[in-house]
């Protein structure tokens, strides 16, 4: 590396390359250049004269390794850069492994088993041991013995912790036992999961010094990204990797970015660095990612934290003031996305940008819903980002596979998806034997299914009973599809199938994720049924009408033009790293934001807070936030209130946007009055009564008495304050009686026309 190059750093990222007297944690702040100083103290070592095999740098992405070895060998020549020891914990660690396999009694060609086939063996053990997984959910154990092992706790020491006696609270005194023979399992075949690569490293060089002593002399320098997101097992391998008279150390992170302890990721390892290893702090604060008033916003959020390294802003911006933070409330969901719809077409054509300069950043995956179906009406294209479209998700198309079989029970793709599942026991012999009998007498595989002695469908007495019964349960809602409204019957499929029972059996990441879904889904069909009656479509709205606009939803063939220039819409977790001009932070409610399983205590609300900081430090000139007053939840429009975090923003720096259109500084978020319609309790009261909020049954709607209608004094000219509408003037009525109409224009919904006994409002002007 020549002078000229460390000149295209500033004095702070030239002081963390250059440093090499001892260990040293760089806390580098967004935007500041992580990446920039890592690969340029990689080539600096190398143009010291260290030799690339000397040096080890770990990584959190494969492909974070690939992208920092390429811009190494653009510094200081391919053919060296190819010898560096870098990739992945896991990567580097198999491969240590391999070559020390007999030290732990492993052949060195042990199979690596990815979360499918550790889930596979816990499945097949639990089914061995003849337990309930009902109970024992082979998912939710993988998990445990995962987090287990992240912890560095071992089958044995497993079944005498705390951990086991937790099991034992919650009915699965097994689980240790599981562990033990799923630990043995893996080693007879010779296999090691993901979660083993840490374990066995750590062991390794803990009970093996000759070995430990080989590996500290070979790497003379550890560089370690993303220090913040490391784990227990993590912290301690390097531990044993470092020796301060033999090698050195440096790792690089950010406090304030620390949002993956669900992952096991302790933030104490980046607290306690310093202390841990005895080496030296320095600060990478210069942002050049945001303009100053974003940056600005973003510090006086995450200086309400505790758990901080420091109690200076945590970066600097040198770009333009730029700016101010904007809050946008809405009234309901649905006007939120129609918000954020409204100012993406605005900021494009004033900034004469691409739809891909746009990121939705949502807090749970569940909330893409309203943001999908608003940008399909609006013609604006977009991507999920590292996830599935809302109605692509596995969850979402069981219920409407469900759904289709009740109103077209000739349909065979559905009936095939749904026939067992939940498991019935109806396997894959049984189906195939009803499709071959309903492929010989040209028909439908329910002709068969409802007539199978007709039809010489032979099955044992056992299976037919089944069959039988599952005829007789779809038969059941058939009956009930012009009765009953698409809602309350979709509801009662959802709860009758055991749907409800399956995906609410177990609260690991993944079942949560899809429990949000389908709550989300639930309240979606209950604003659809809500407003084609408001607004006056139809009077009984059912699954068929449902199914209809879901069909148009879910056509992801649509040519959207260039496949690259689309609004990016994501969680903030796996927007960490990346940029745009334009972020959009949605949902910031709370129970949303910060999400109730998140407020039990002090380091949990912290975590929330820096990913609220991660969100708005995504952004590069314009940041606004938005937050609803009304969403569906289980069954009924709840009422909710701004996130507490909107408060810890300096007031100065962040203008709201109110009802009328006006723009005002944030001098404080205040409650807006609630329409006379609704009877609300605040989500937060419900969440601490019940933890775990679960499907409820359907309320009867609550409509305006008819005898009202008339006597409400709606007046063209009025302003009004709809409950998902938002604010909006009354530019006509007409009819009488339970036909009155009326004709509004919403500021940000546009024009409408409303059932008037159906319609919920508050008349404001």
């Amino acid at each position: 590396m020549n002078e000229n190059l460390l000149e295209q750093l500033n004095e702070g990222q030239r002081e963390a390359v250059v440093y090499c007297d001892g260990p040293q944690l760089v806390i580098a702040g967004a935007g500041s250049g992580k990446t920039r100083v890592l690969t340029y103290k990689i080539a600096y070592l190398l143009q010291q004269g260290m030799d690339p095999w000397n040096i080890l740098a770990l990584t959190f992405t494969n492909k974070a390794a690939r992208e920092m070895k390429e811009r190494i060998g653009r510094l200081v020549g391919s053919e060296r850069a190819r010898y560096l020891q870098m990739g992945t914990f896991h990567s580097v660690f198999a491969r240590i492994l391999r070559a020390e396999a007999a030290a732990l009694d492993f052949q060195s060609n042990f199979t690596i088993y990815d979360q499918s086939d550790s889930r596979s063996l816990v499945k097949s053990i639990i089914k061995e041991m003849q337990l309930d997984d009902k109970v024992y959910k082979p998912a939710s154990v993988a998990d445990r013995i995962s987090m287990a092992k992240n912890h560095l706790l071992l089958p044995q020491a497993y079944a005498q912790s705390s951990w086991a006696t937790d099991d034992a609270q919650h009915k699965r005194p097994a689980l240790k036992n599981i562990y033990i023979r799923y630990s043995e399992r893996c080693k007879q075949a010779n296999a090691m999961d993901f979660d083993d690569l840490l374990v066995y490293t750590y062991m390794l060089l803990k009970n093996h010094e000759d070995i430990r002593q080989k590996y500290i002399e070979r790497f003379q320098y550890v560089l370690v990204d993303e220090y913040q997101d490391t784990n227990y097992a993590q912290k301690e391998i390097l531990v044993y990797l470092y020796d301060k008279n033999k090698n050195n150390i440096c790792a690089v992170g950010d406090d304030a970015q620390s949002i993956y302890s669900f992952r096991g990721a302790q933030i104490d390892n980046i607290l306690s660095f310093s202390k841990e290893f005895d080496g030296t702090q320095i600060f990478l604060d210069i942002n050049y990612r945001s303009t100053k008033n974003i940056i600005n916003a973003a510090n006086s959020l995450i200086m309400k934290n505790s758990y901080r390294i420091t109690d200076k802003p945590t970066i600097q911006g040198v770009k333009e003031n730029g700016d101010f933070l904007t809050l946008k409330p809405a009234y309901s969901d649905k006007e939120e996305a129609i918000i954020v719809c409204n100012d993406i077409q605005r900021i494009k054509r004033k900034d004469q940008c691409h739809y891909s300069d746009f990121a939705i950043l949502y807090r749970t995956n569940s909330q893409s819903r309203s943001f999908e179906e608003q940008m399909r009406k609006d013609g604006i294209p977009y991507r999920i980002y590292g996830g599935l479209s809302f109605y692509q998700r596995k969850e979402i198309k069981d219920v409407i596979a469900y759904y289709r079989v009740v109103s077209n029970p000739n349909d065979e793709e559905a009936l095939r998806r749904i026939i067992n599942y939940p498991t019935r026991g109806i396997g894959d012999t049984t189906v195939n034997k009803i499709v071959e009998t309903a492929n010989t007498y040209g028909v439908s595989l329910w002709t068969v299914i409802c007539q199978p002695v007709l039809f010489h469908l032979s099955l044992a007495k056992g299976t037919a009973t089944k069959i039988e019964a599952f005829r007789q349960l779809i038969e059941s809602w058939i009956t009930r599809v012009d009765k009953e409204d698409a809602y309350e019957l979709g509801h009662a499929i959802i709860m009758e199938s055991g749907i409800s029972k399956e995906i609410y059996g177990s609260n690991n990441p993944d079942d949560l994720s899809r429990q949000e879904n389908l709550e989300e889904f639930l309240g979606g069909m209950q604003d659809f049924v809500e407003g084609r009656r408001e607004e006056g479509m139809e009077e009984q709205v059912f699954l068929s009408d449902f199914l209809q606009e879901v069909a148009l939803l879910t056509d992801l063939d649509s040519d959207d033009g260039d496949a690259d220039d689309k609004v990016v819409l994501m969680t903030i977790h796996s927007a960490k790293g990346l940029e745009f001009p334009t972020v959009f932070v949605v949902g910031l409610e709370e129970n949303i934001f910060p999400s109730p399983m998140c407020t039990n205590s002090m380091r949990e609300l912290e975590e929330e807070r820096r990913l609220l900081y991660v969100a708005i430090t995504r952004a590069e000139k314009h940041c606004i936030l938005t937050c609803a007053q009304n969403r569906w939840r289980y069954g009924k429009m709840e009422y909710d209130t701004p996130s507490r975090f909107i408060k810890d923003i300096d007031s100065h720096l962040l203008q709201v946007e109110s009802e009328r259109g006006g723009i005002a500084p944030a001098v404080s978020v205040a409650r807006r009055p609630v329409s006379r319609m609704q009877n609300p309790r605040p989500v937060a009261t419900q969440f601490m009564a019940d933890p775990k909020p679960r499907l409820i049954p359907v309320r009867q709607e609550s409509r305006l008495p008819q005898s009202s209608v008339g006597d409400i004094g709606l007046k063209e000219g009025n302003v009004i304050e709809h409950q998902r509408f938002g604010v909006g003037k009354v530019i006509r009525i007409e009819g009488s009686g339970e036909n009155t109409k009326a004709t509004v224009e919403f500021k940000n919904a546009g024009t409408k026309q409303l059932l008037l006994k159906f319609a919920k409002y508050t008349i404001i002007g």
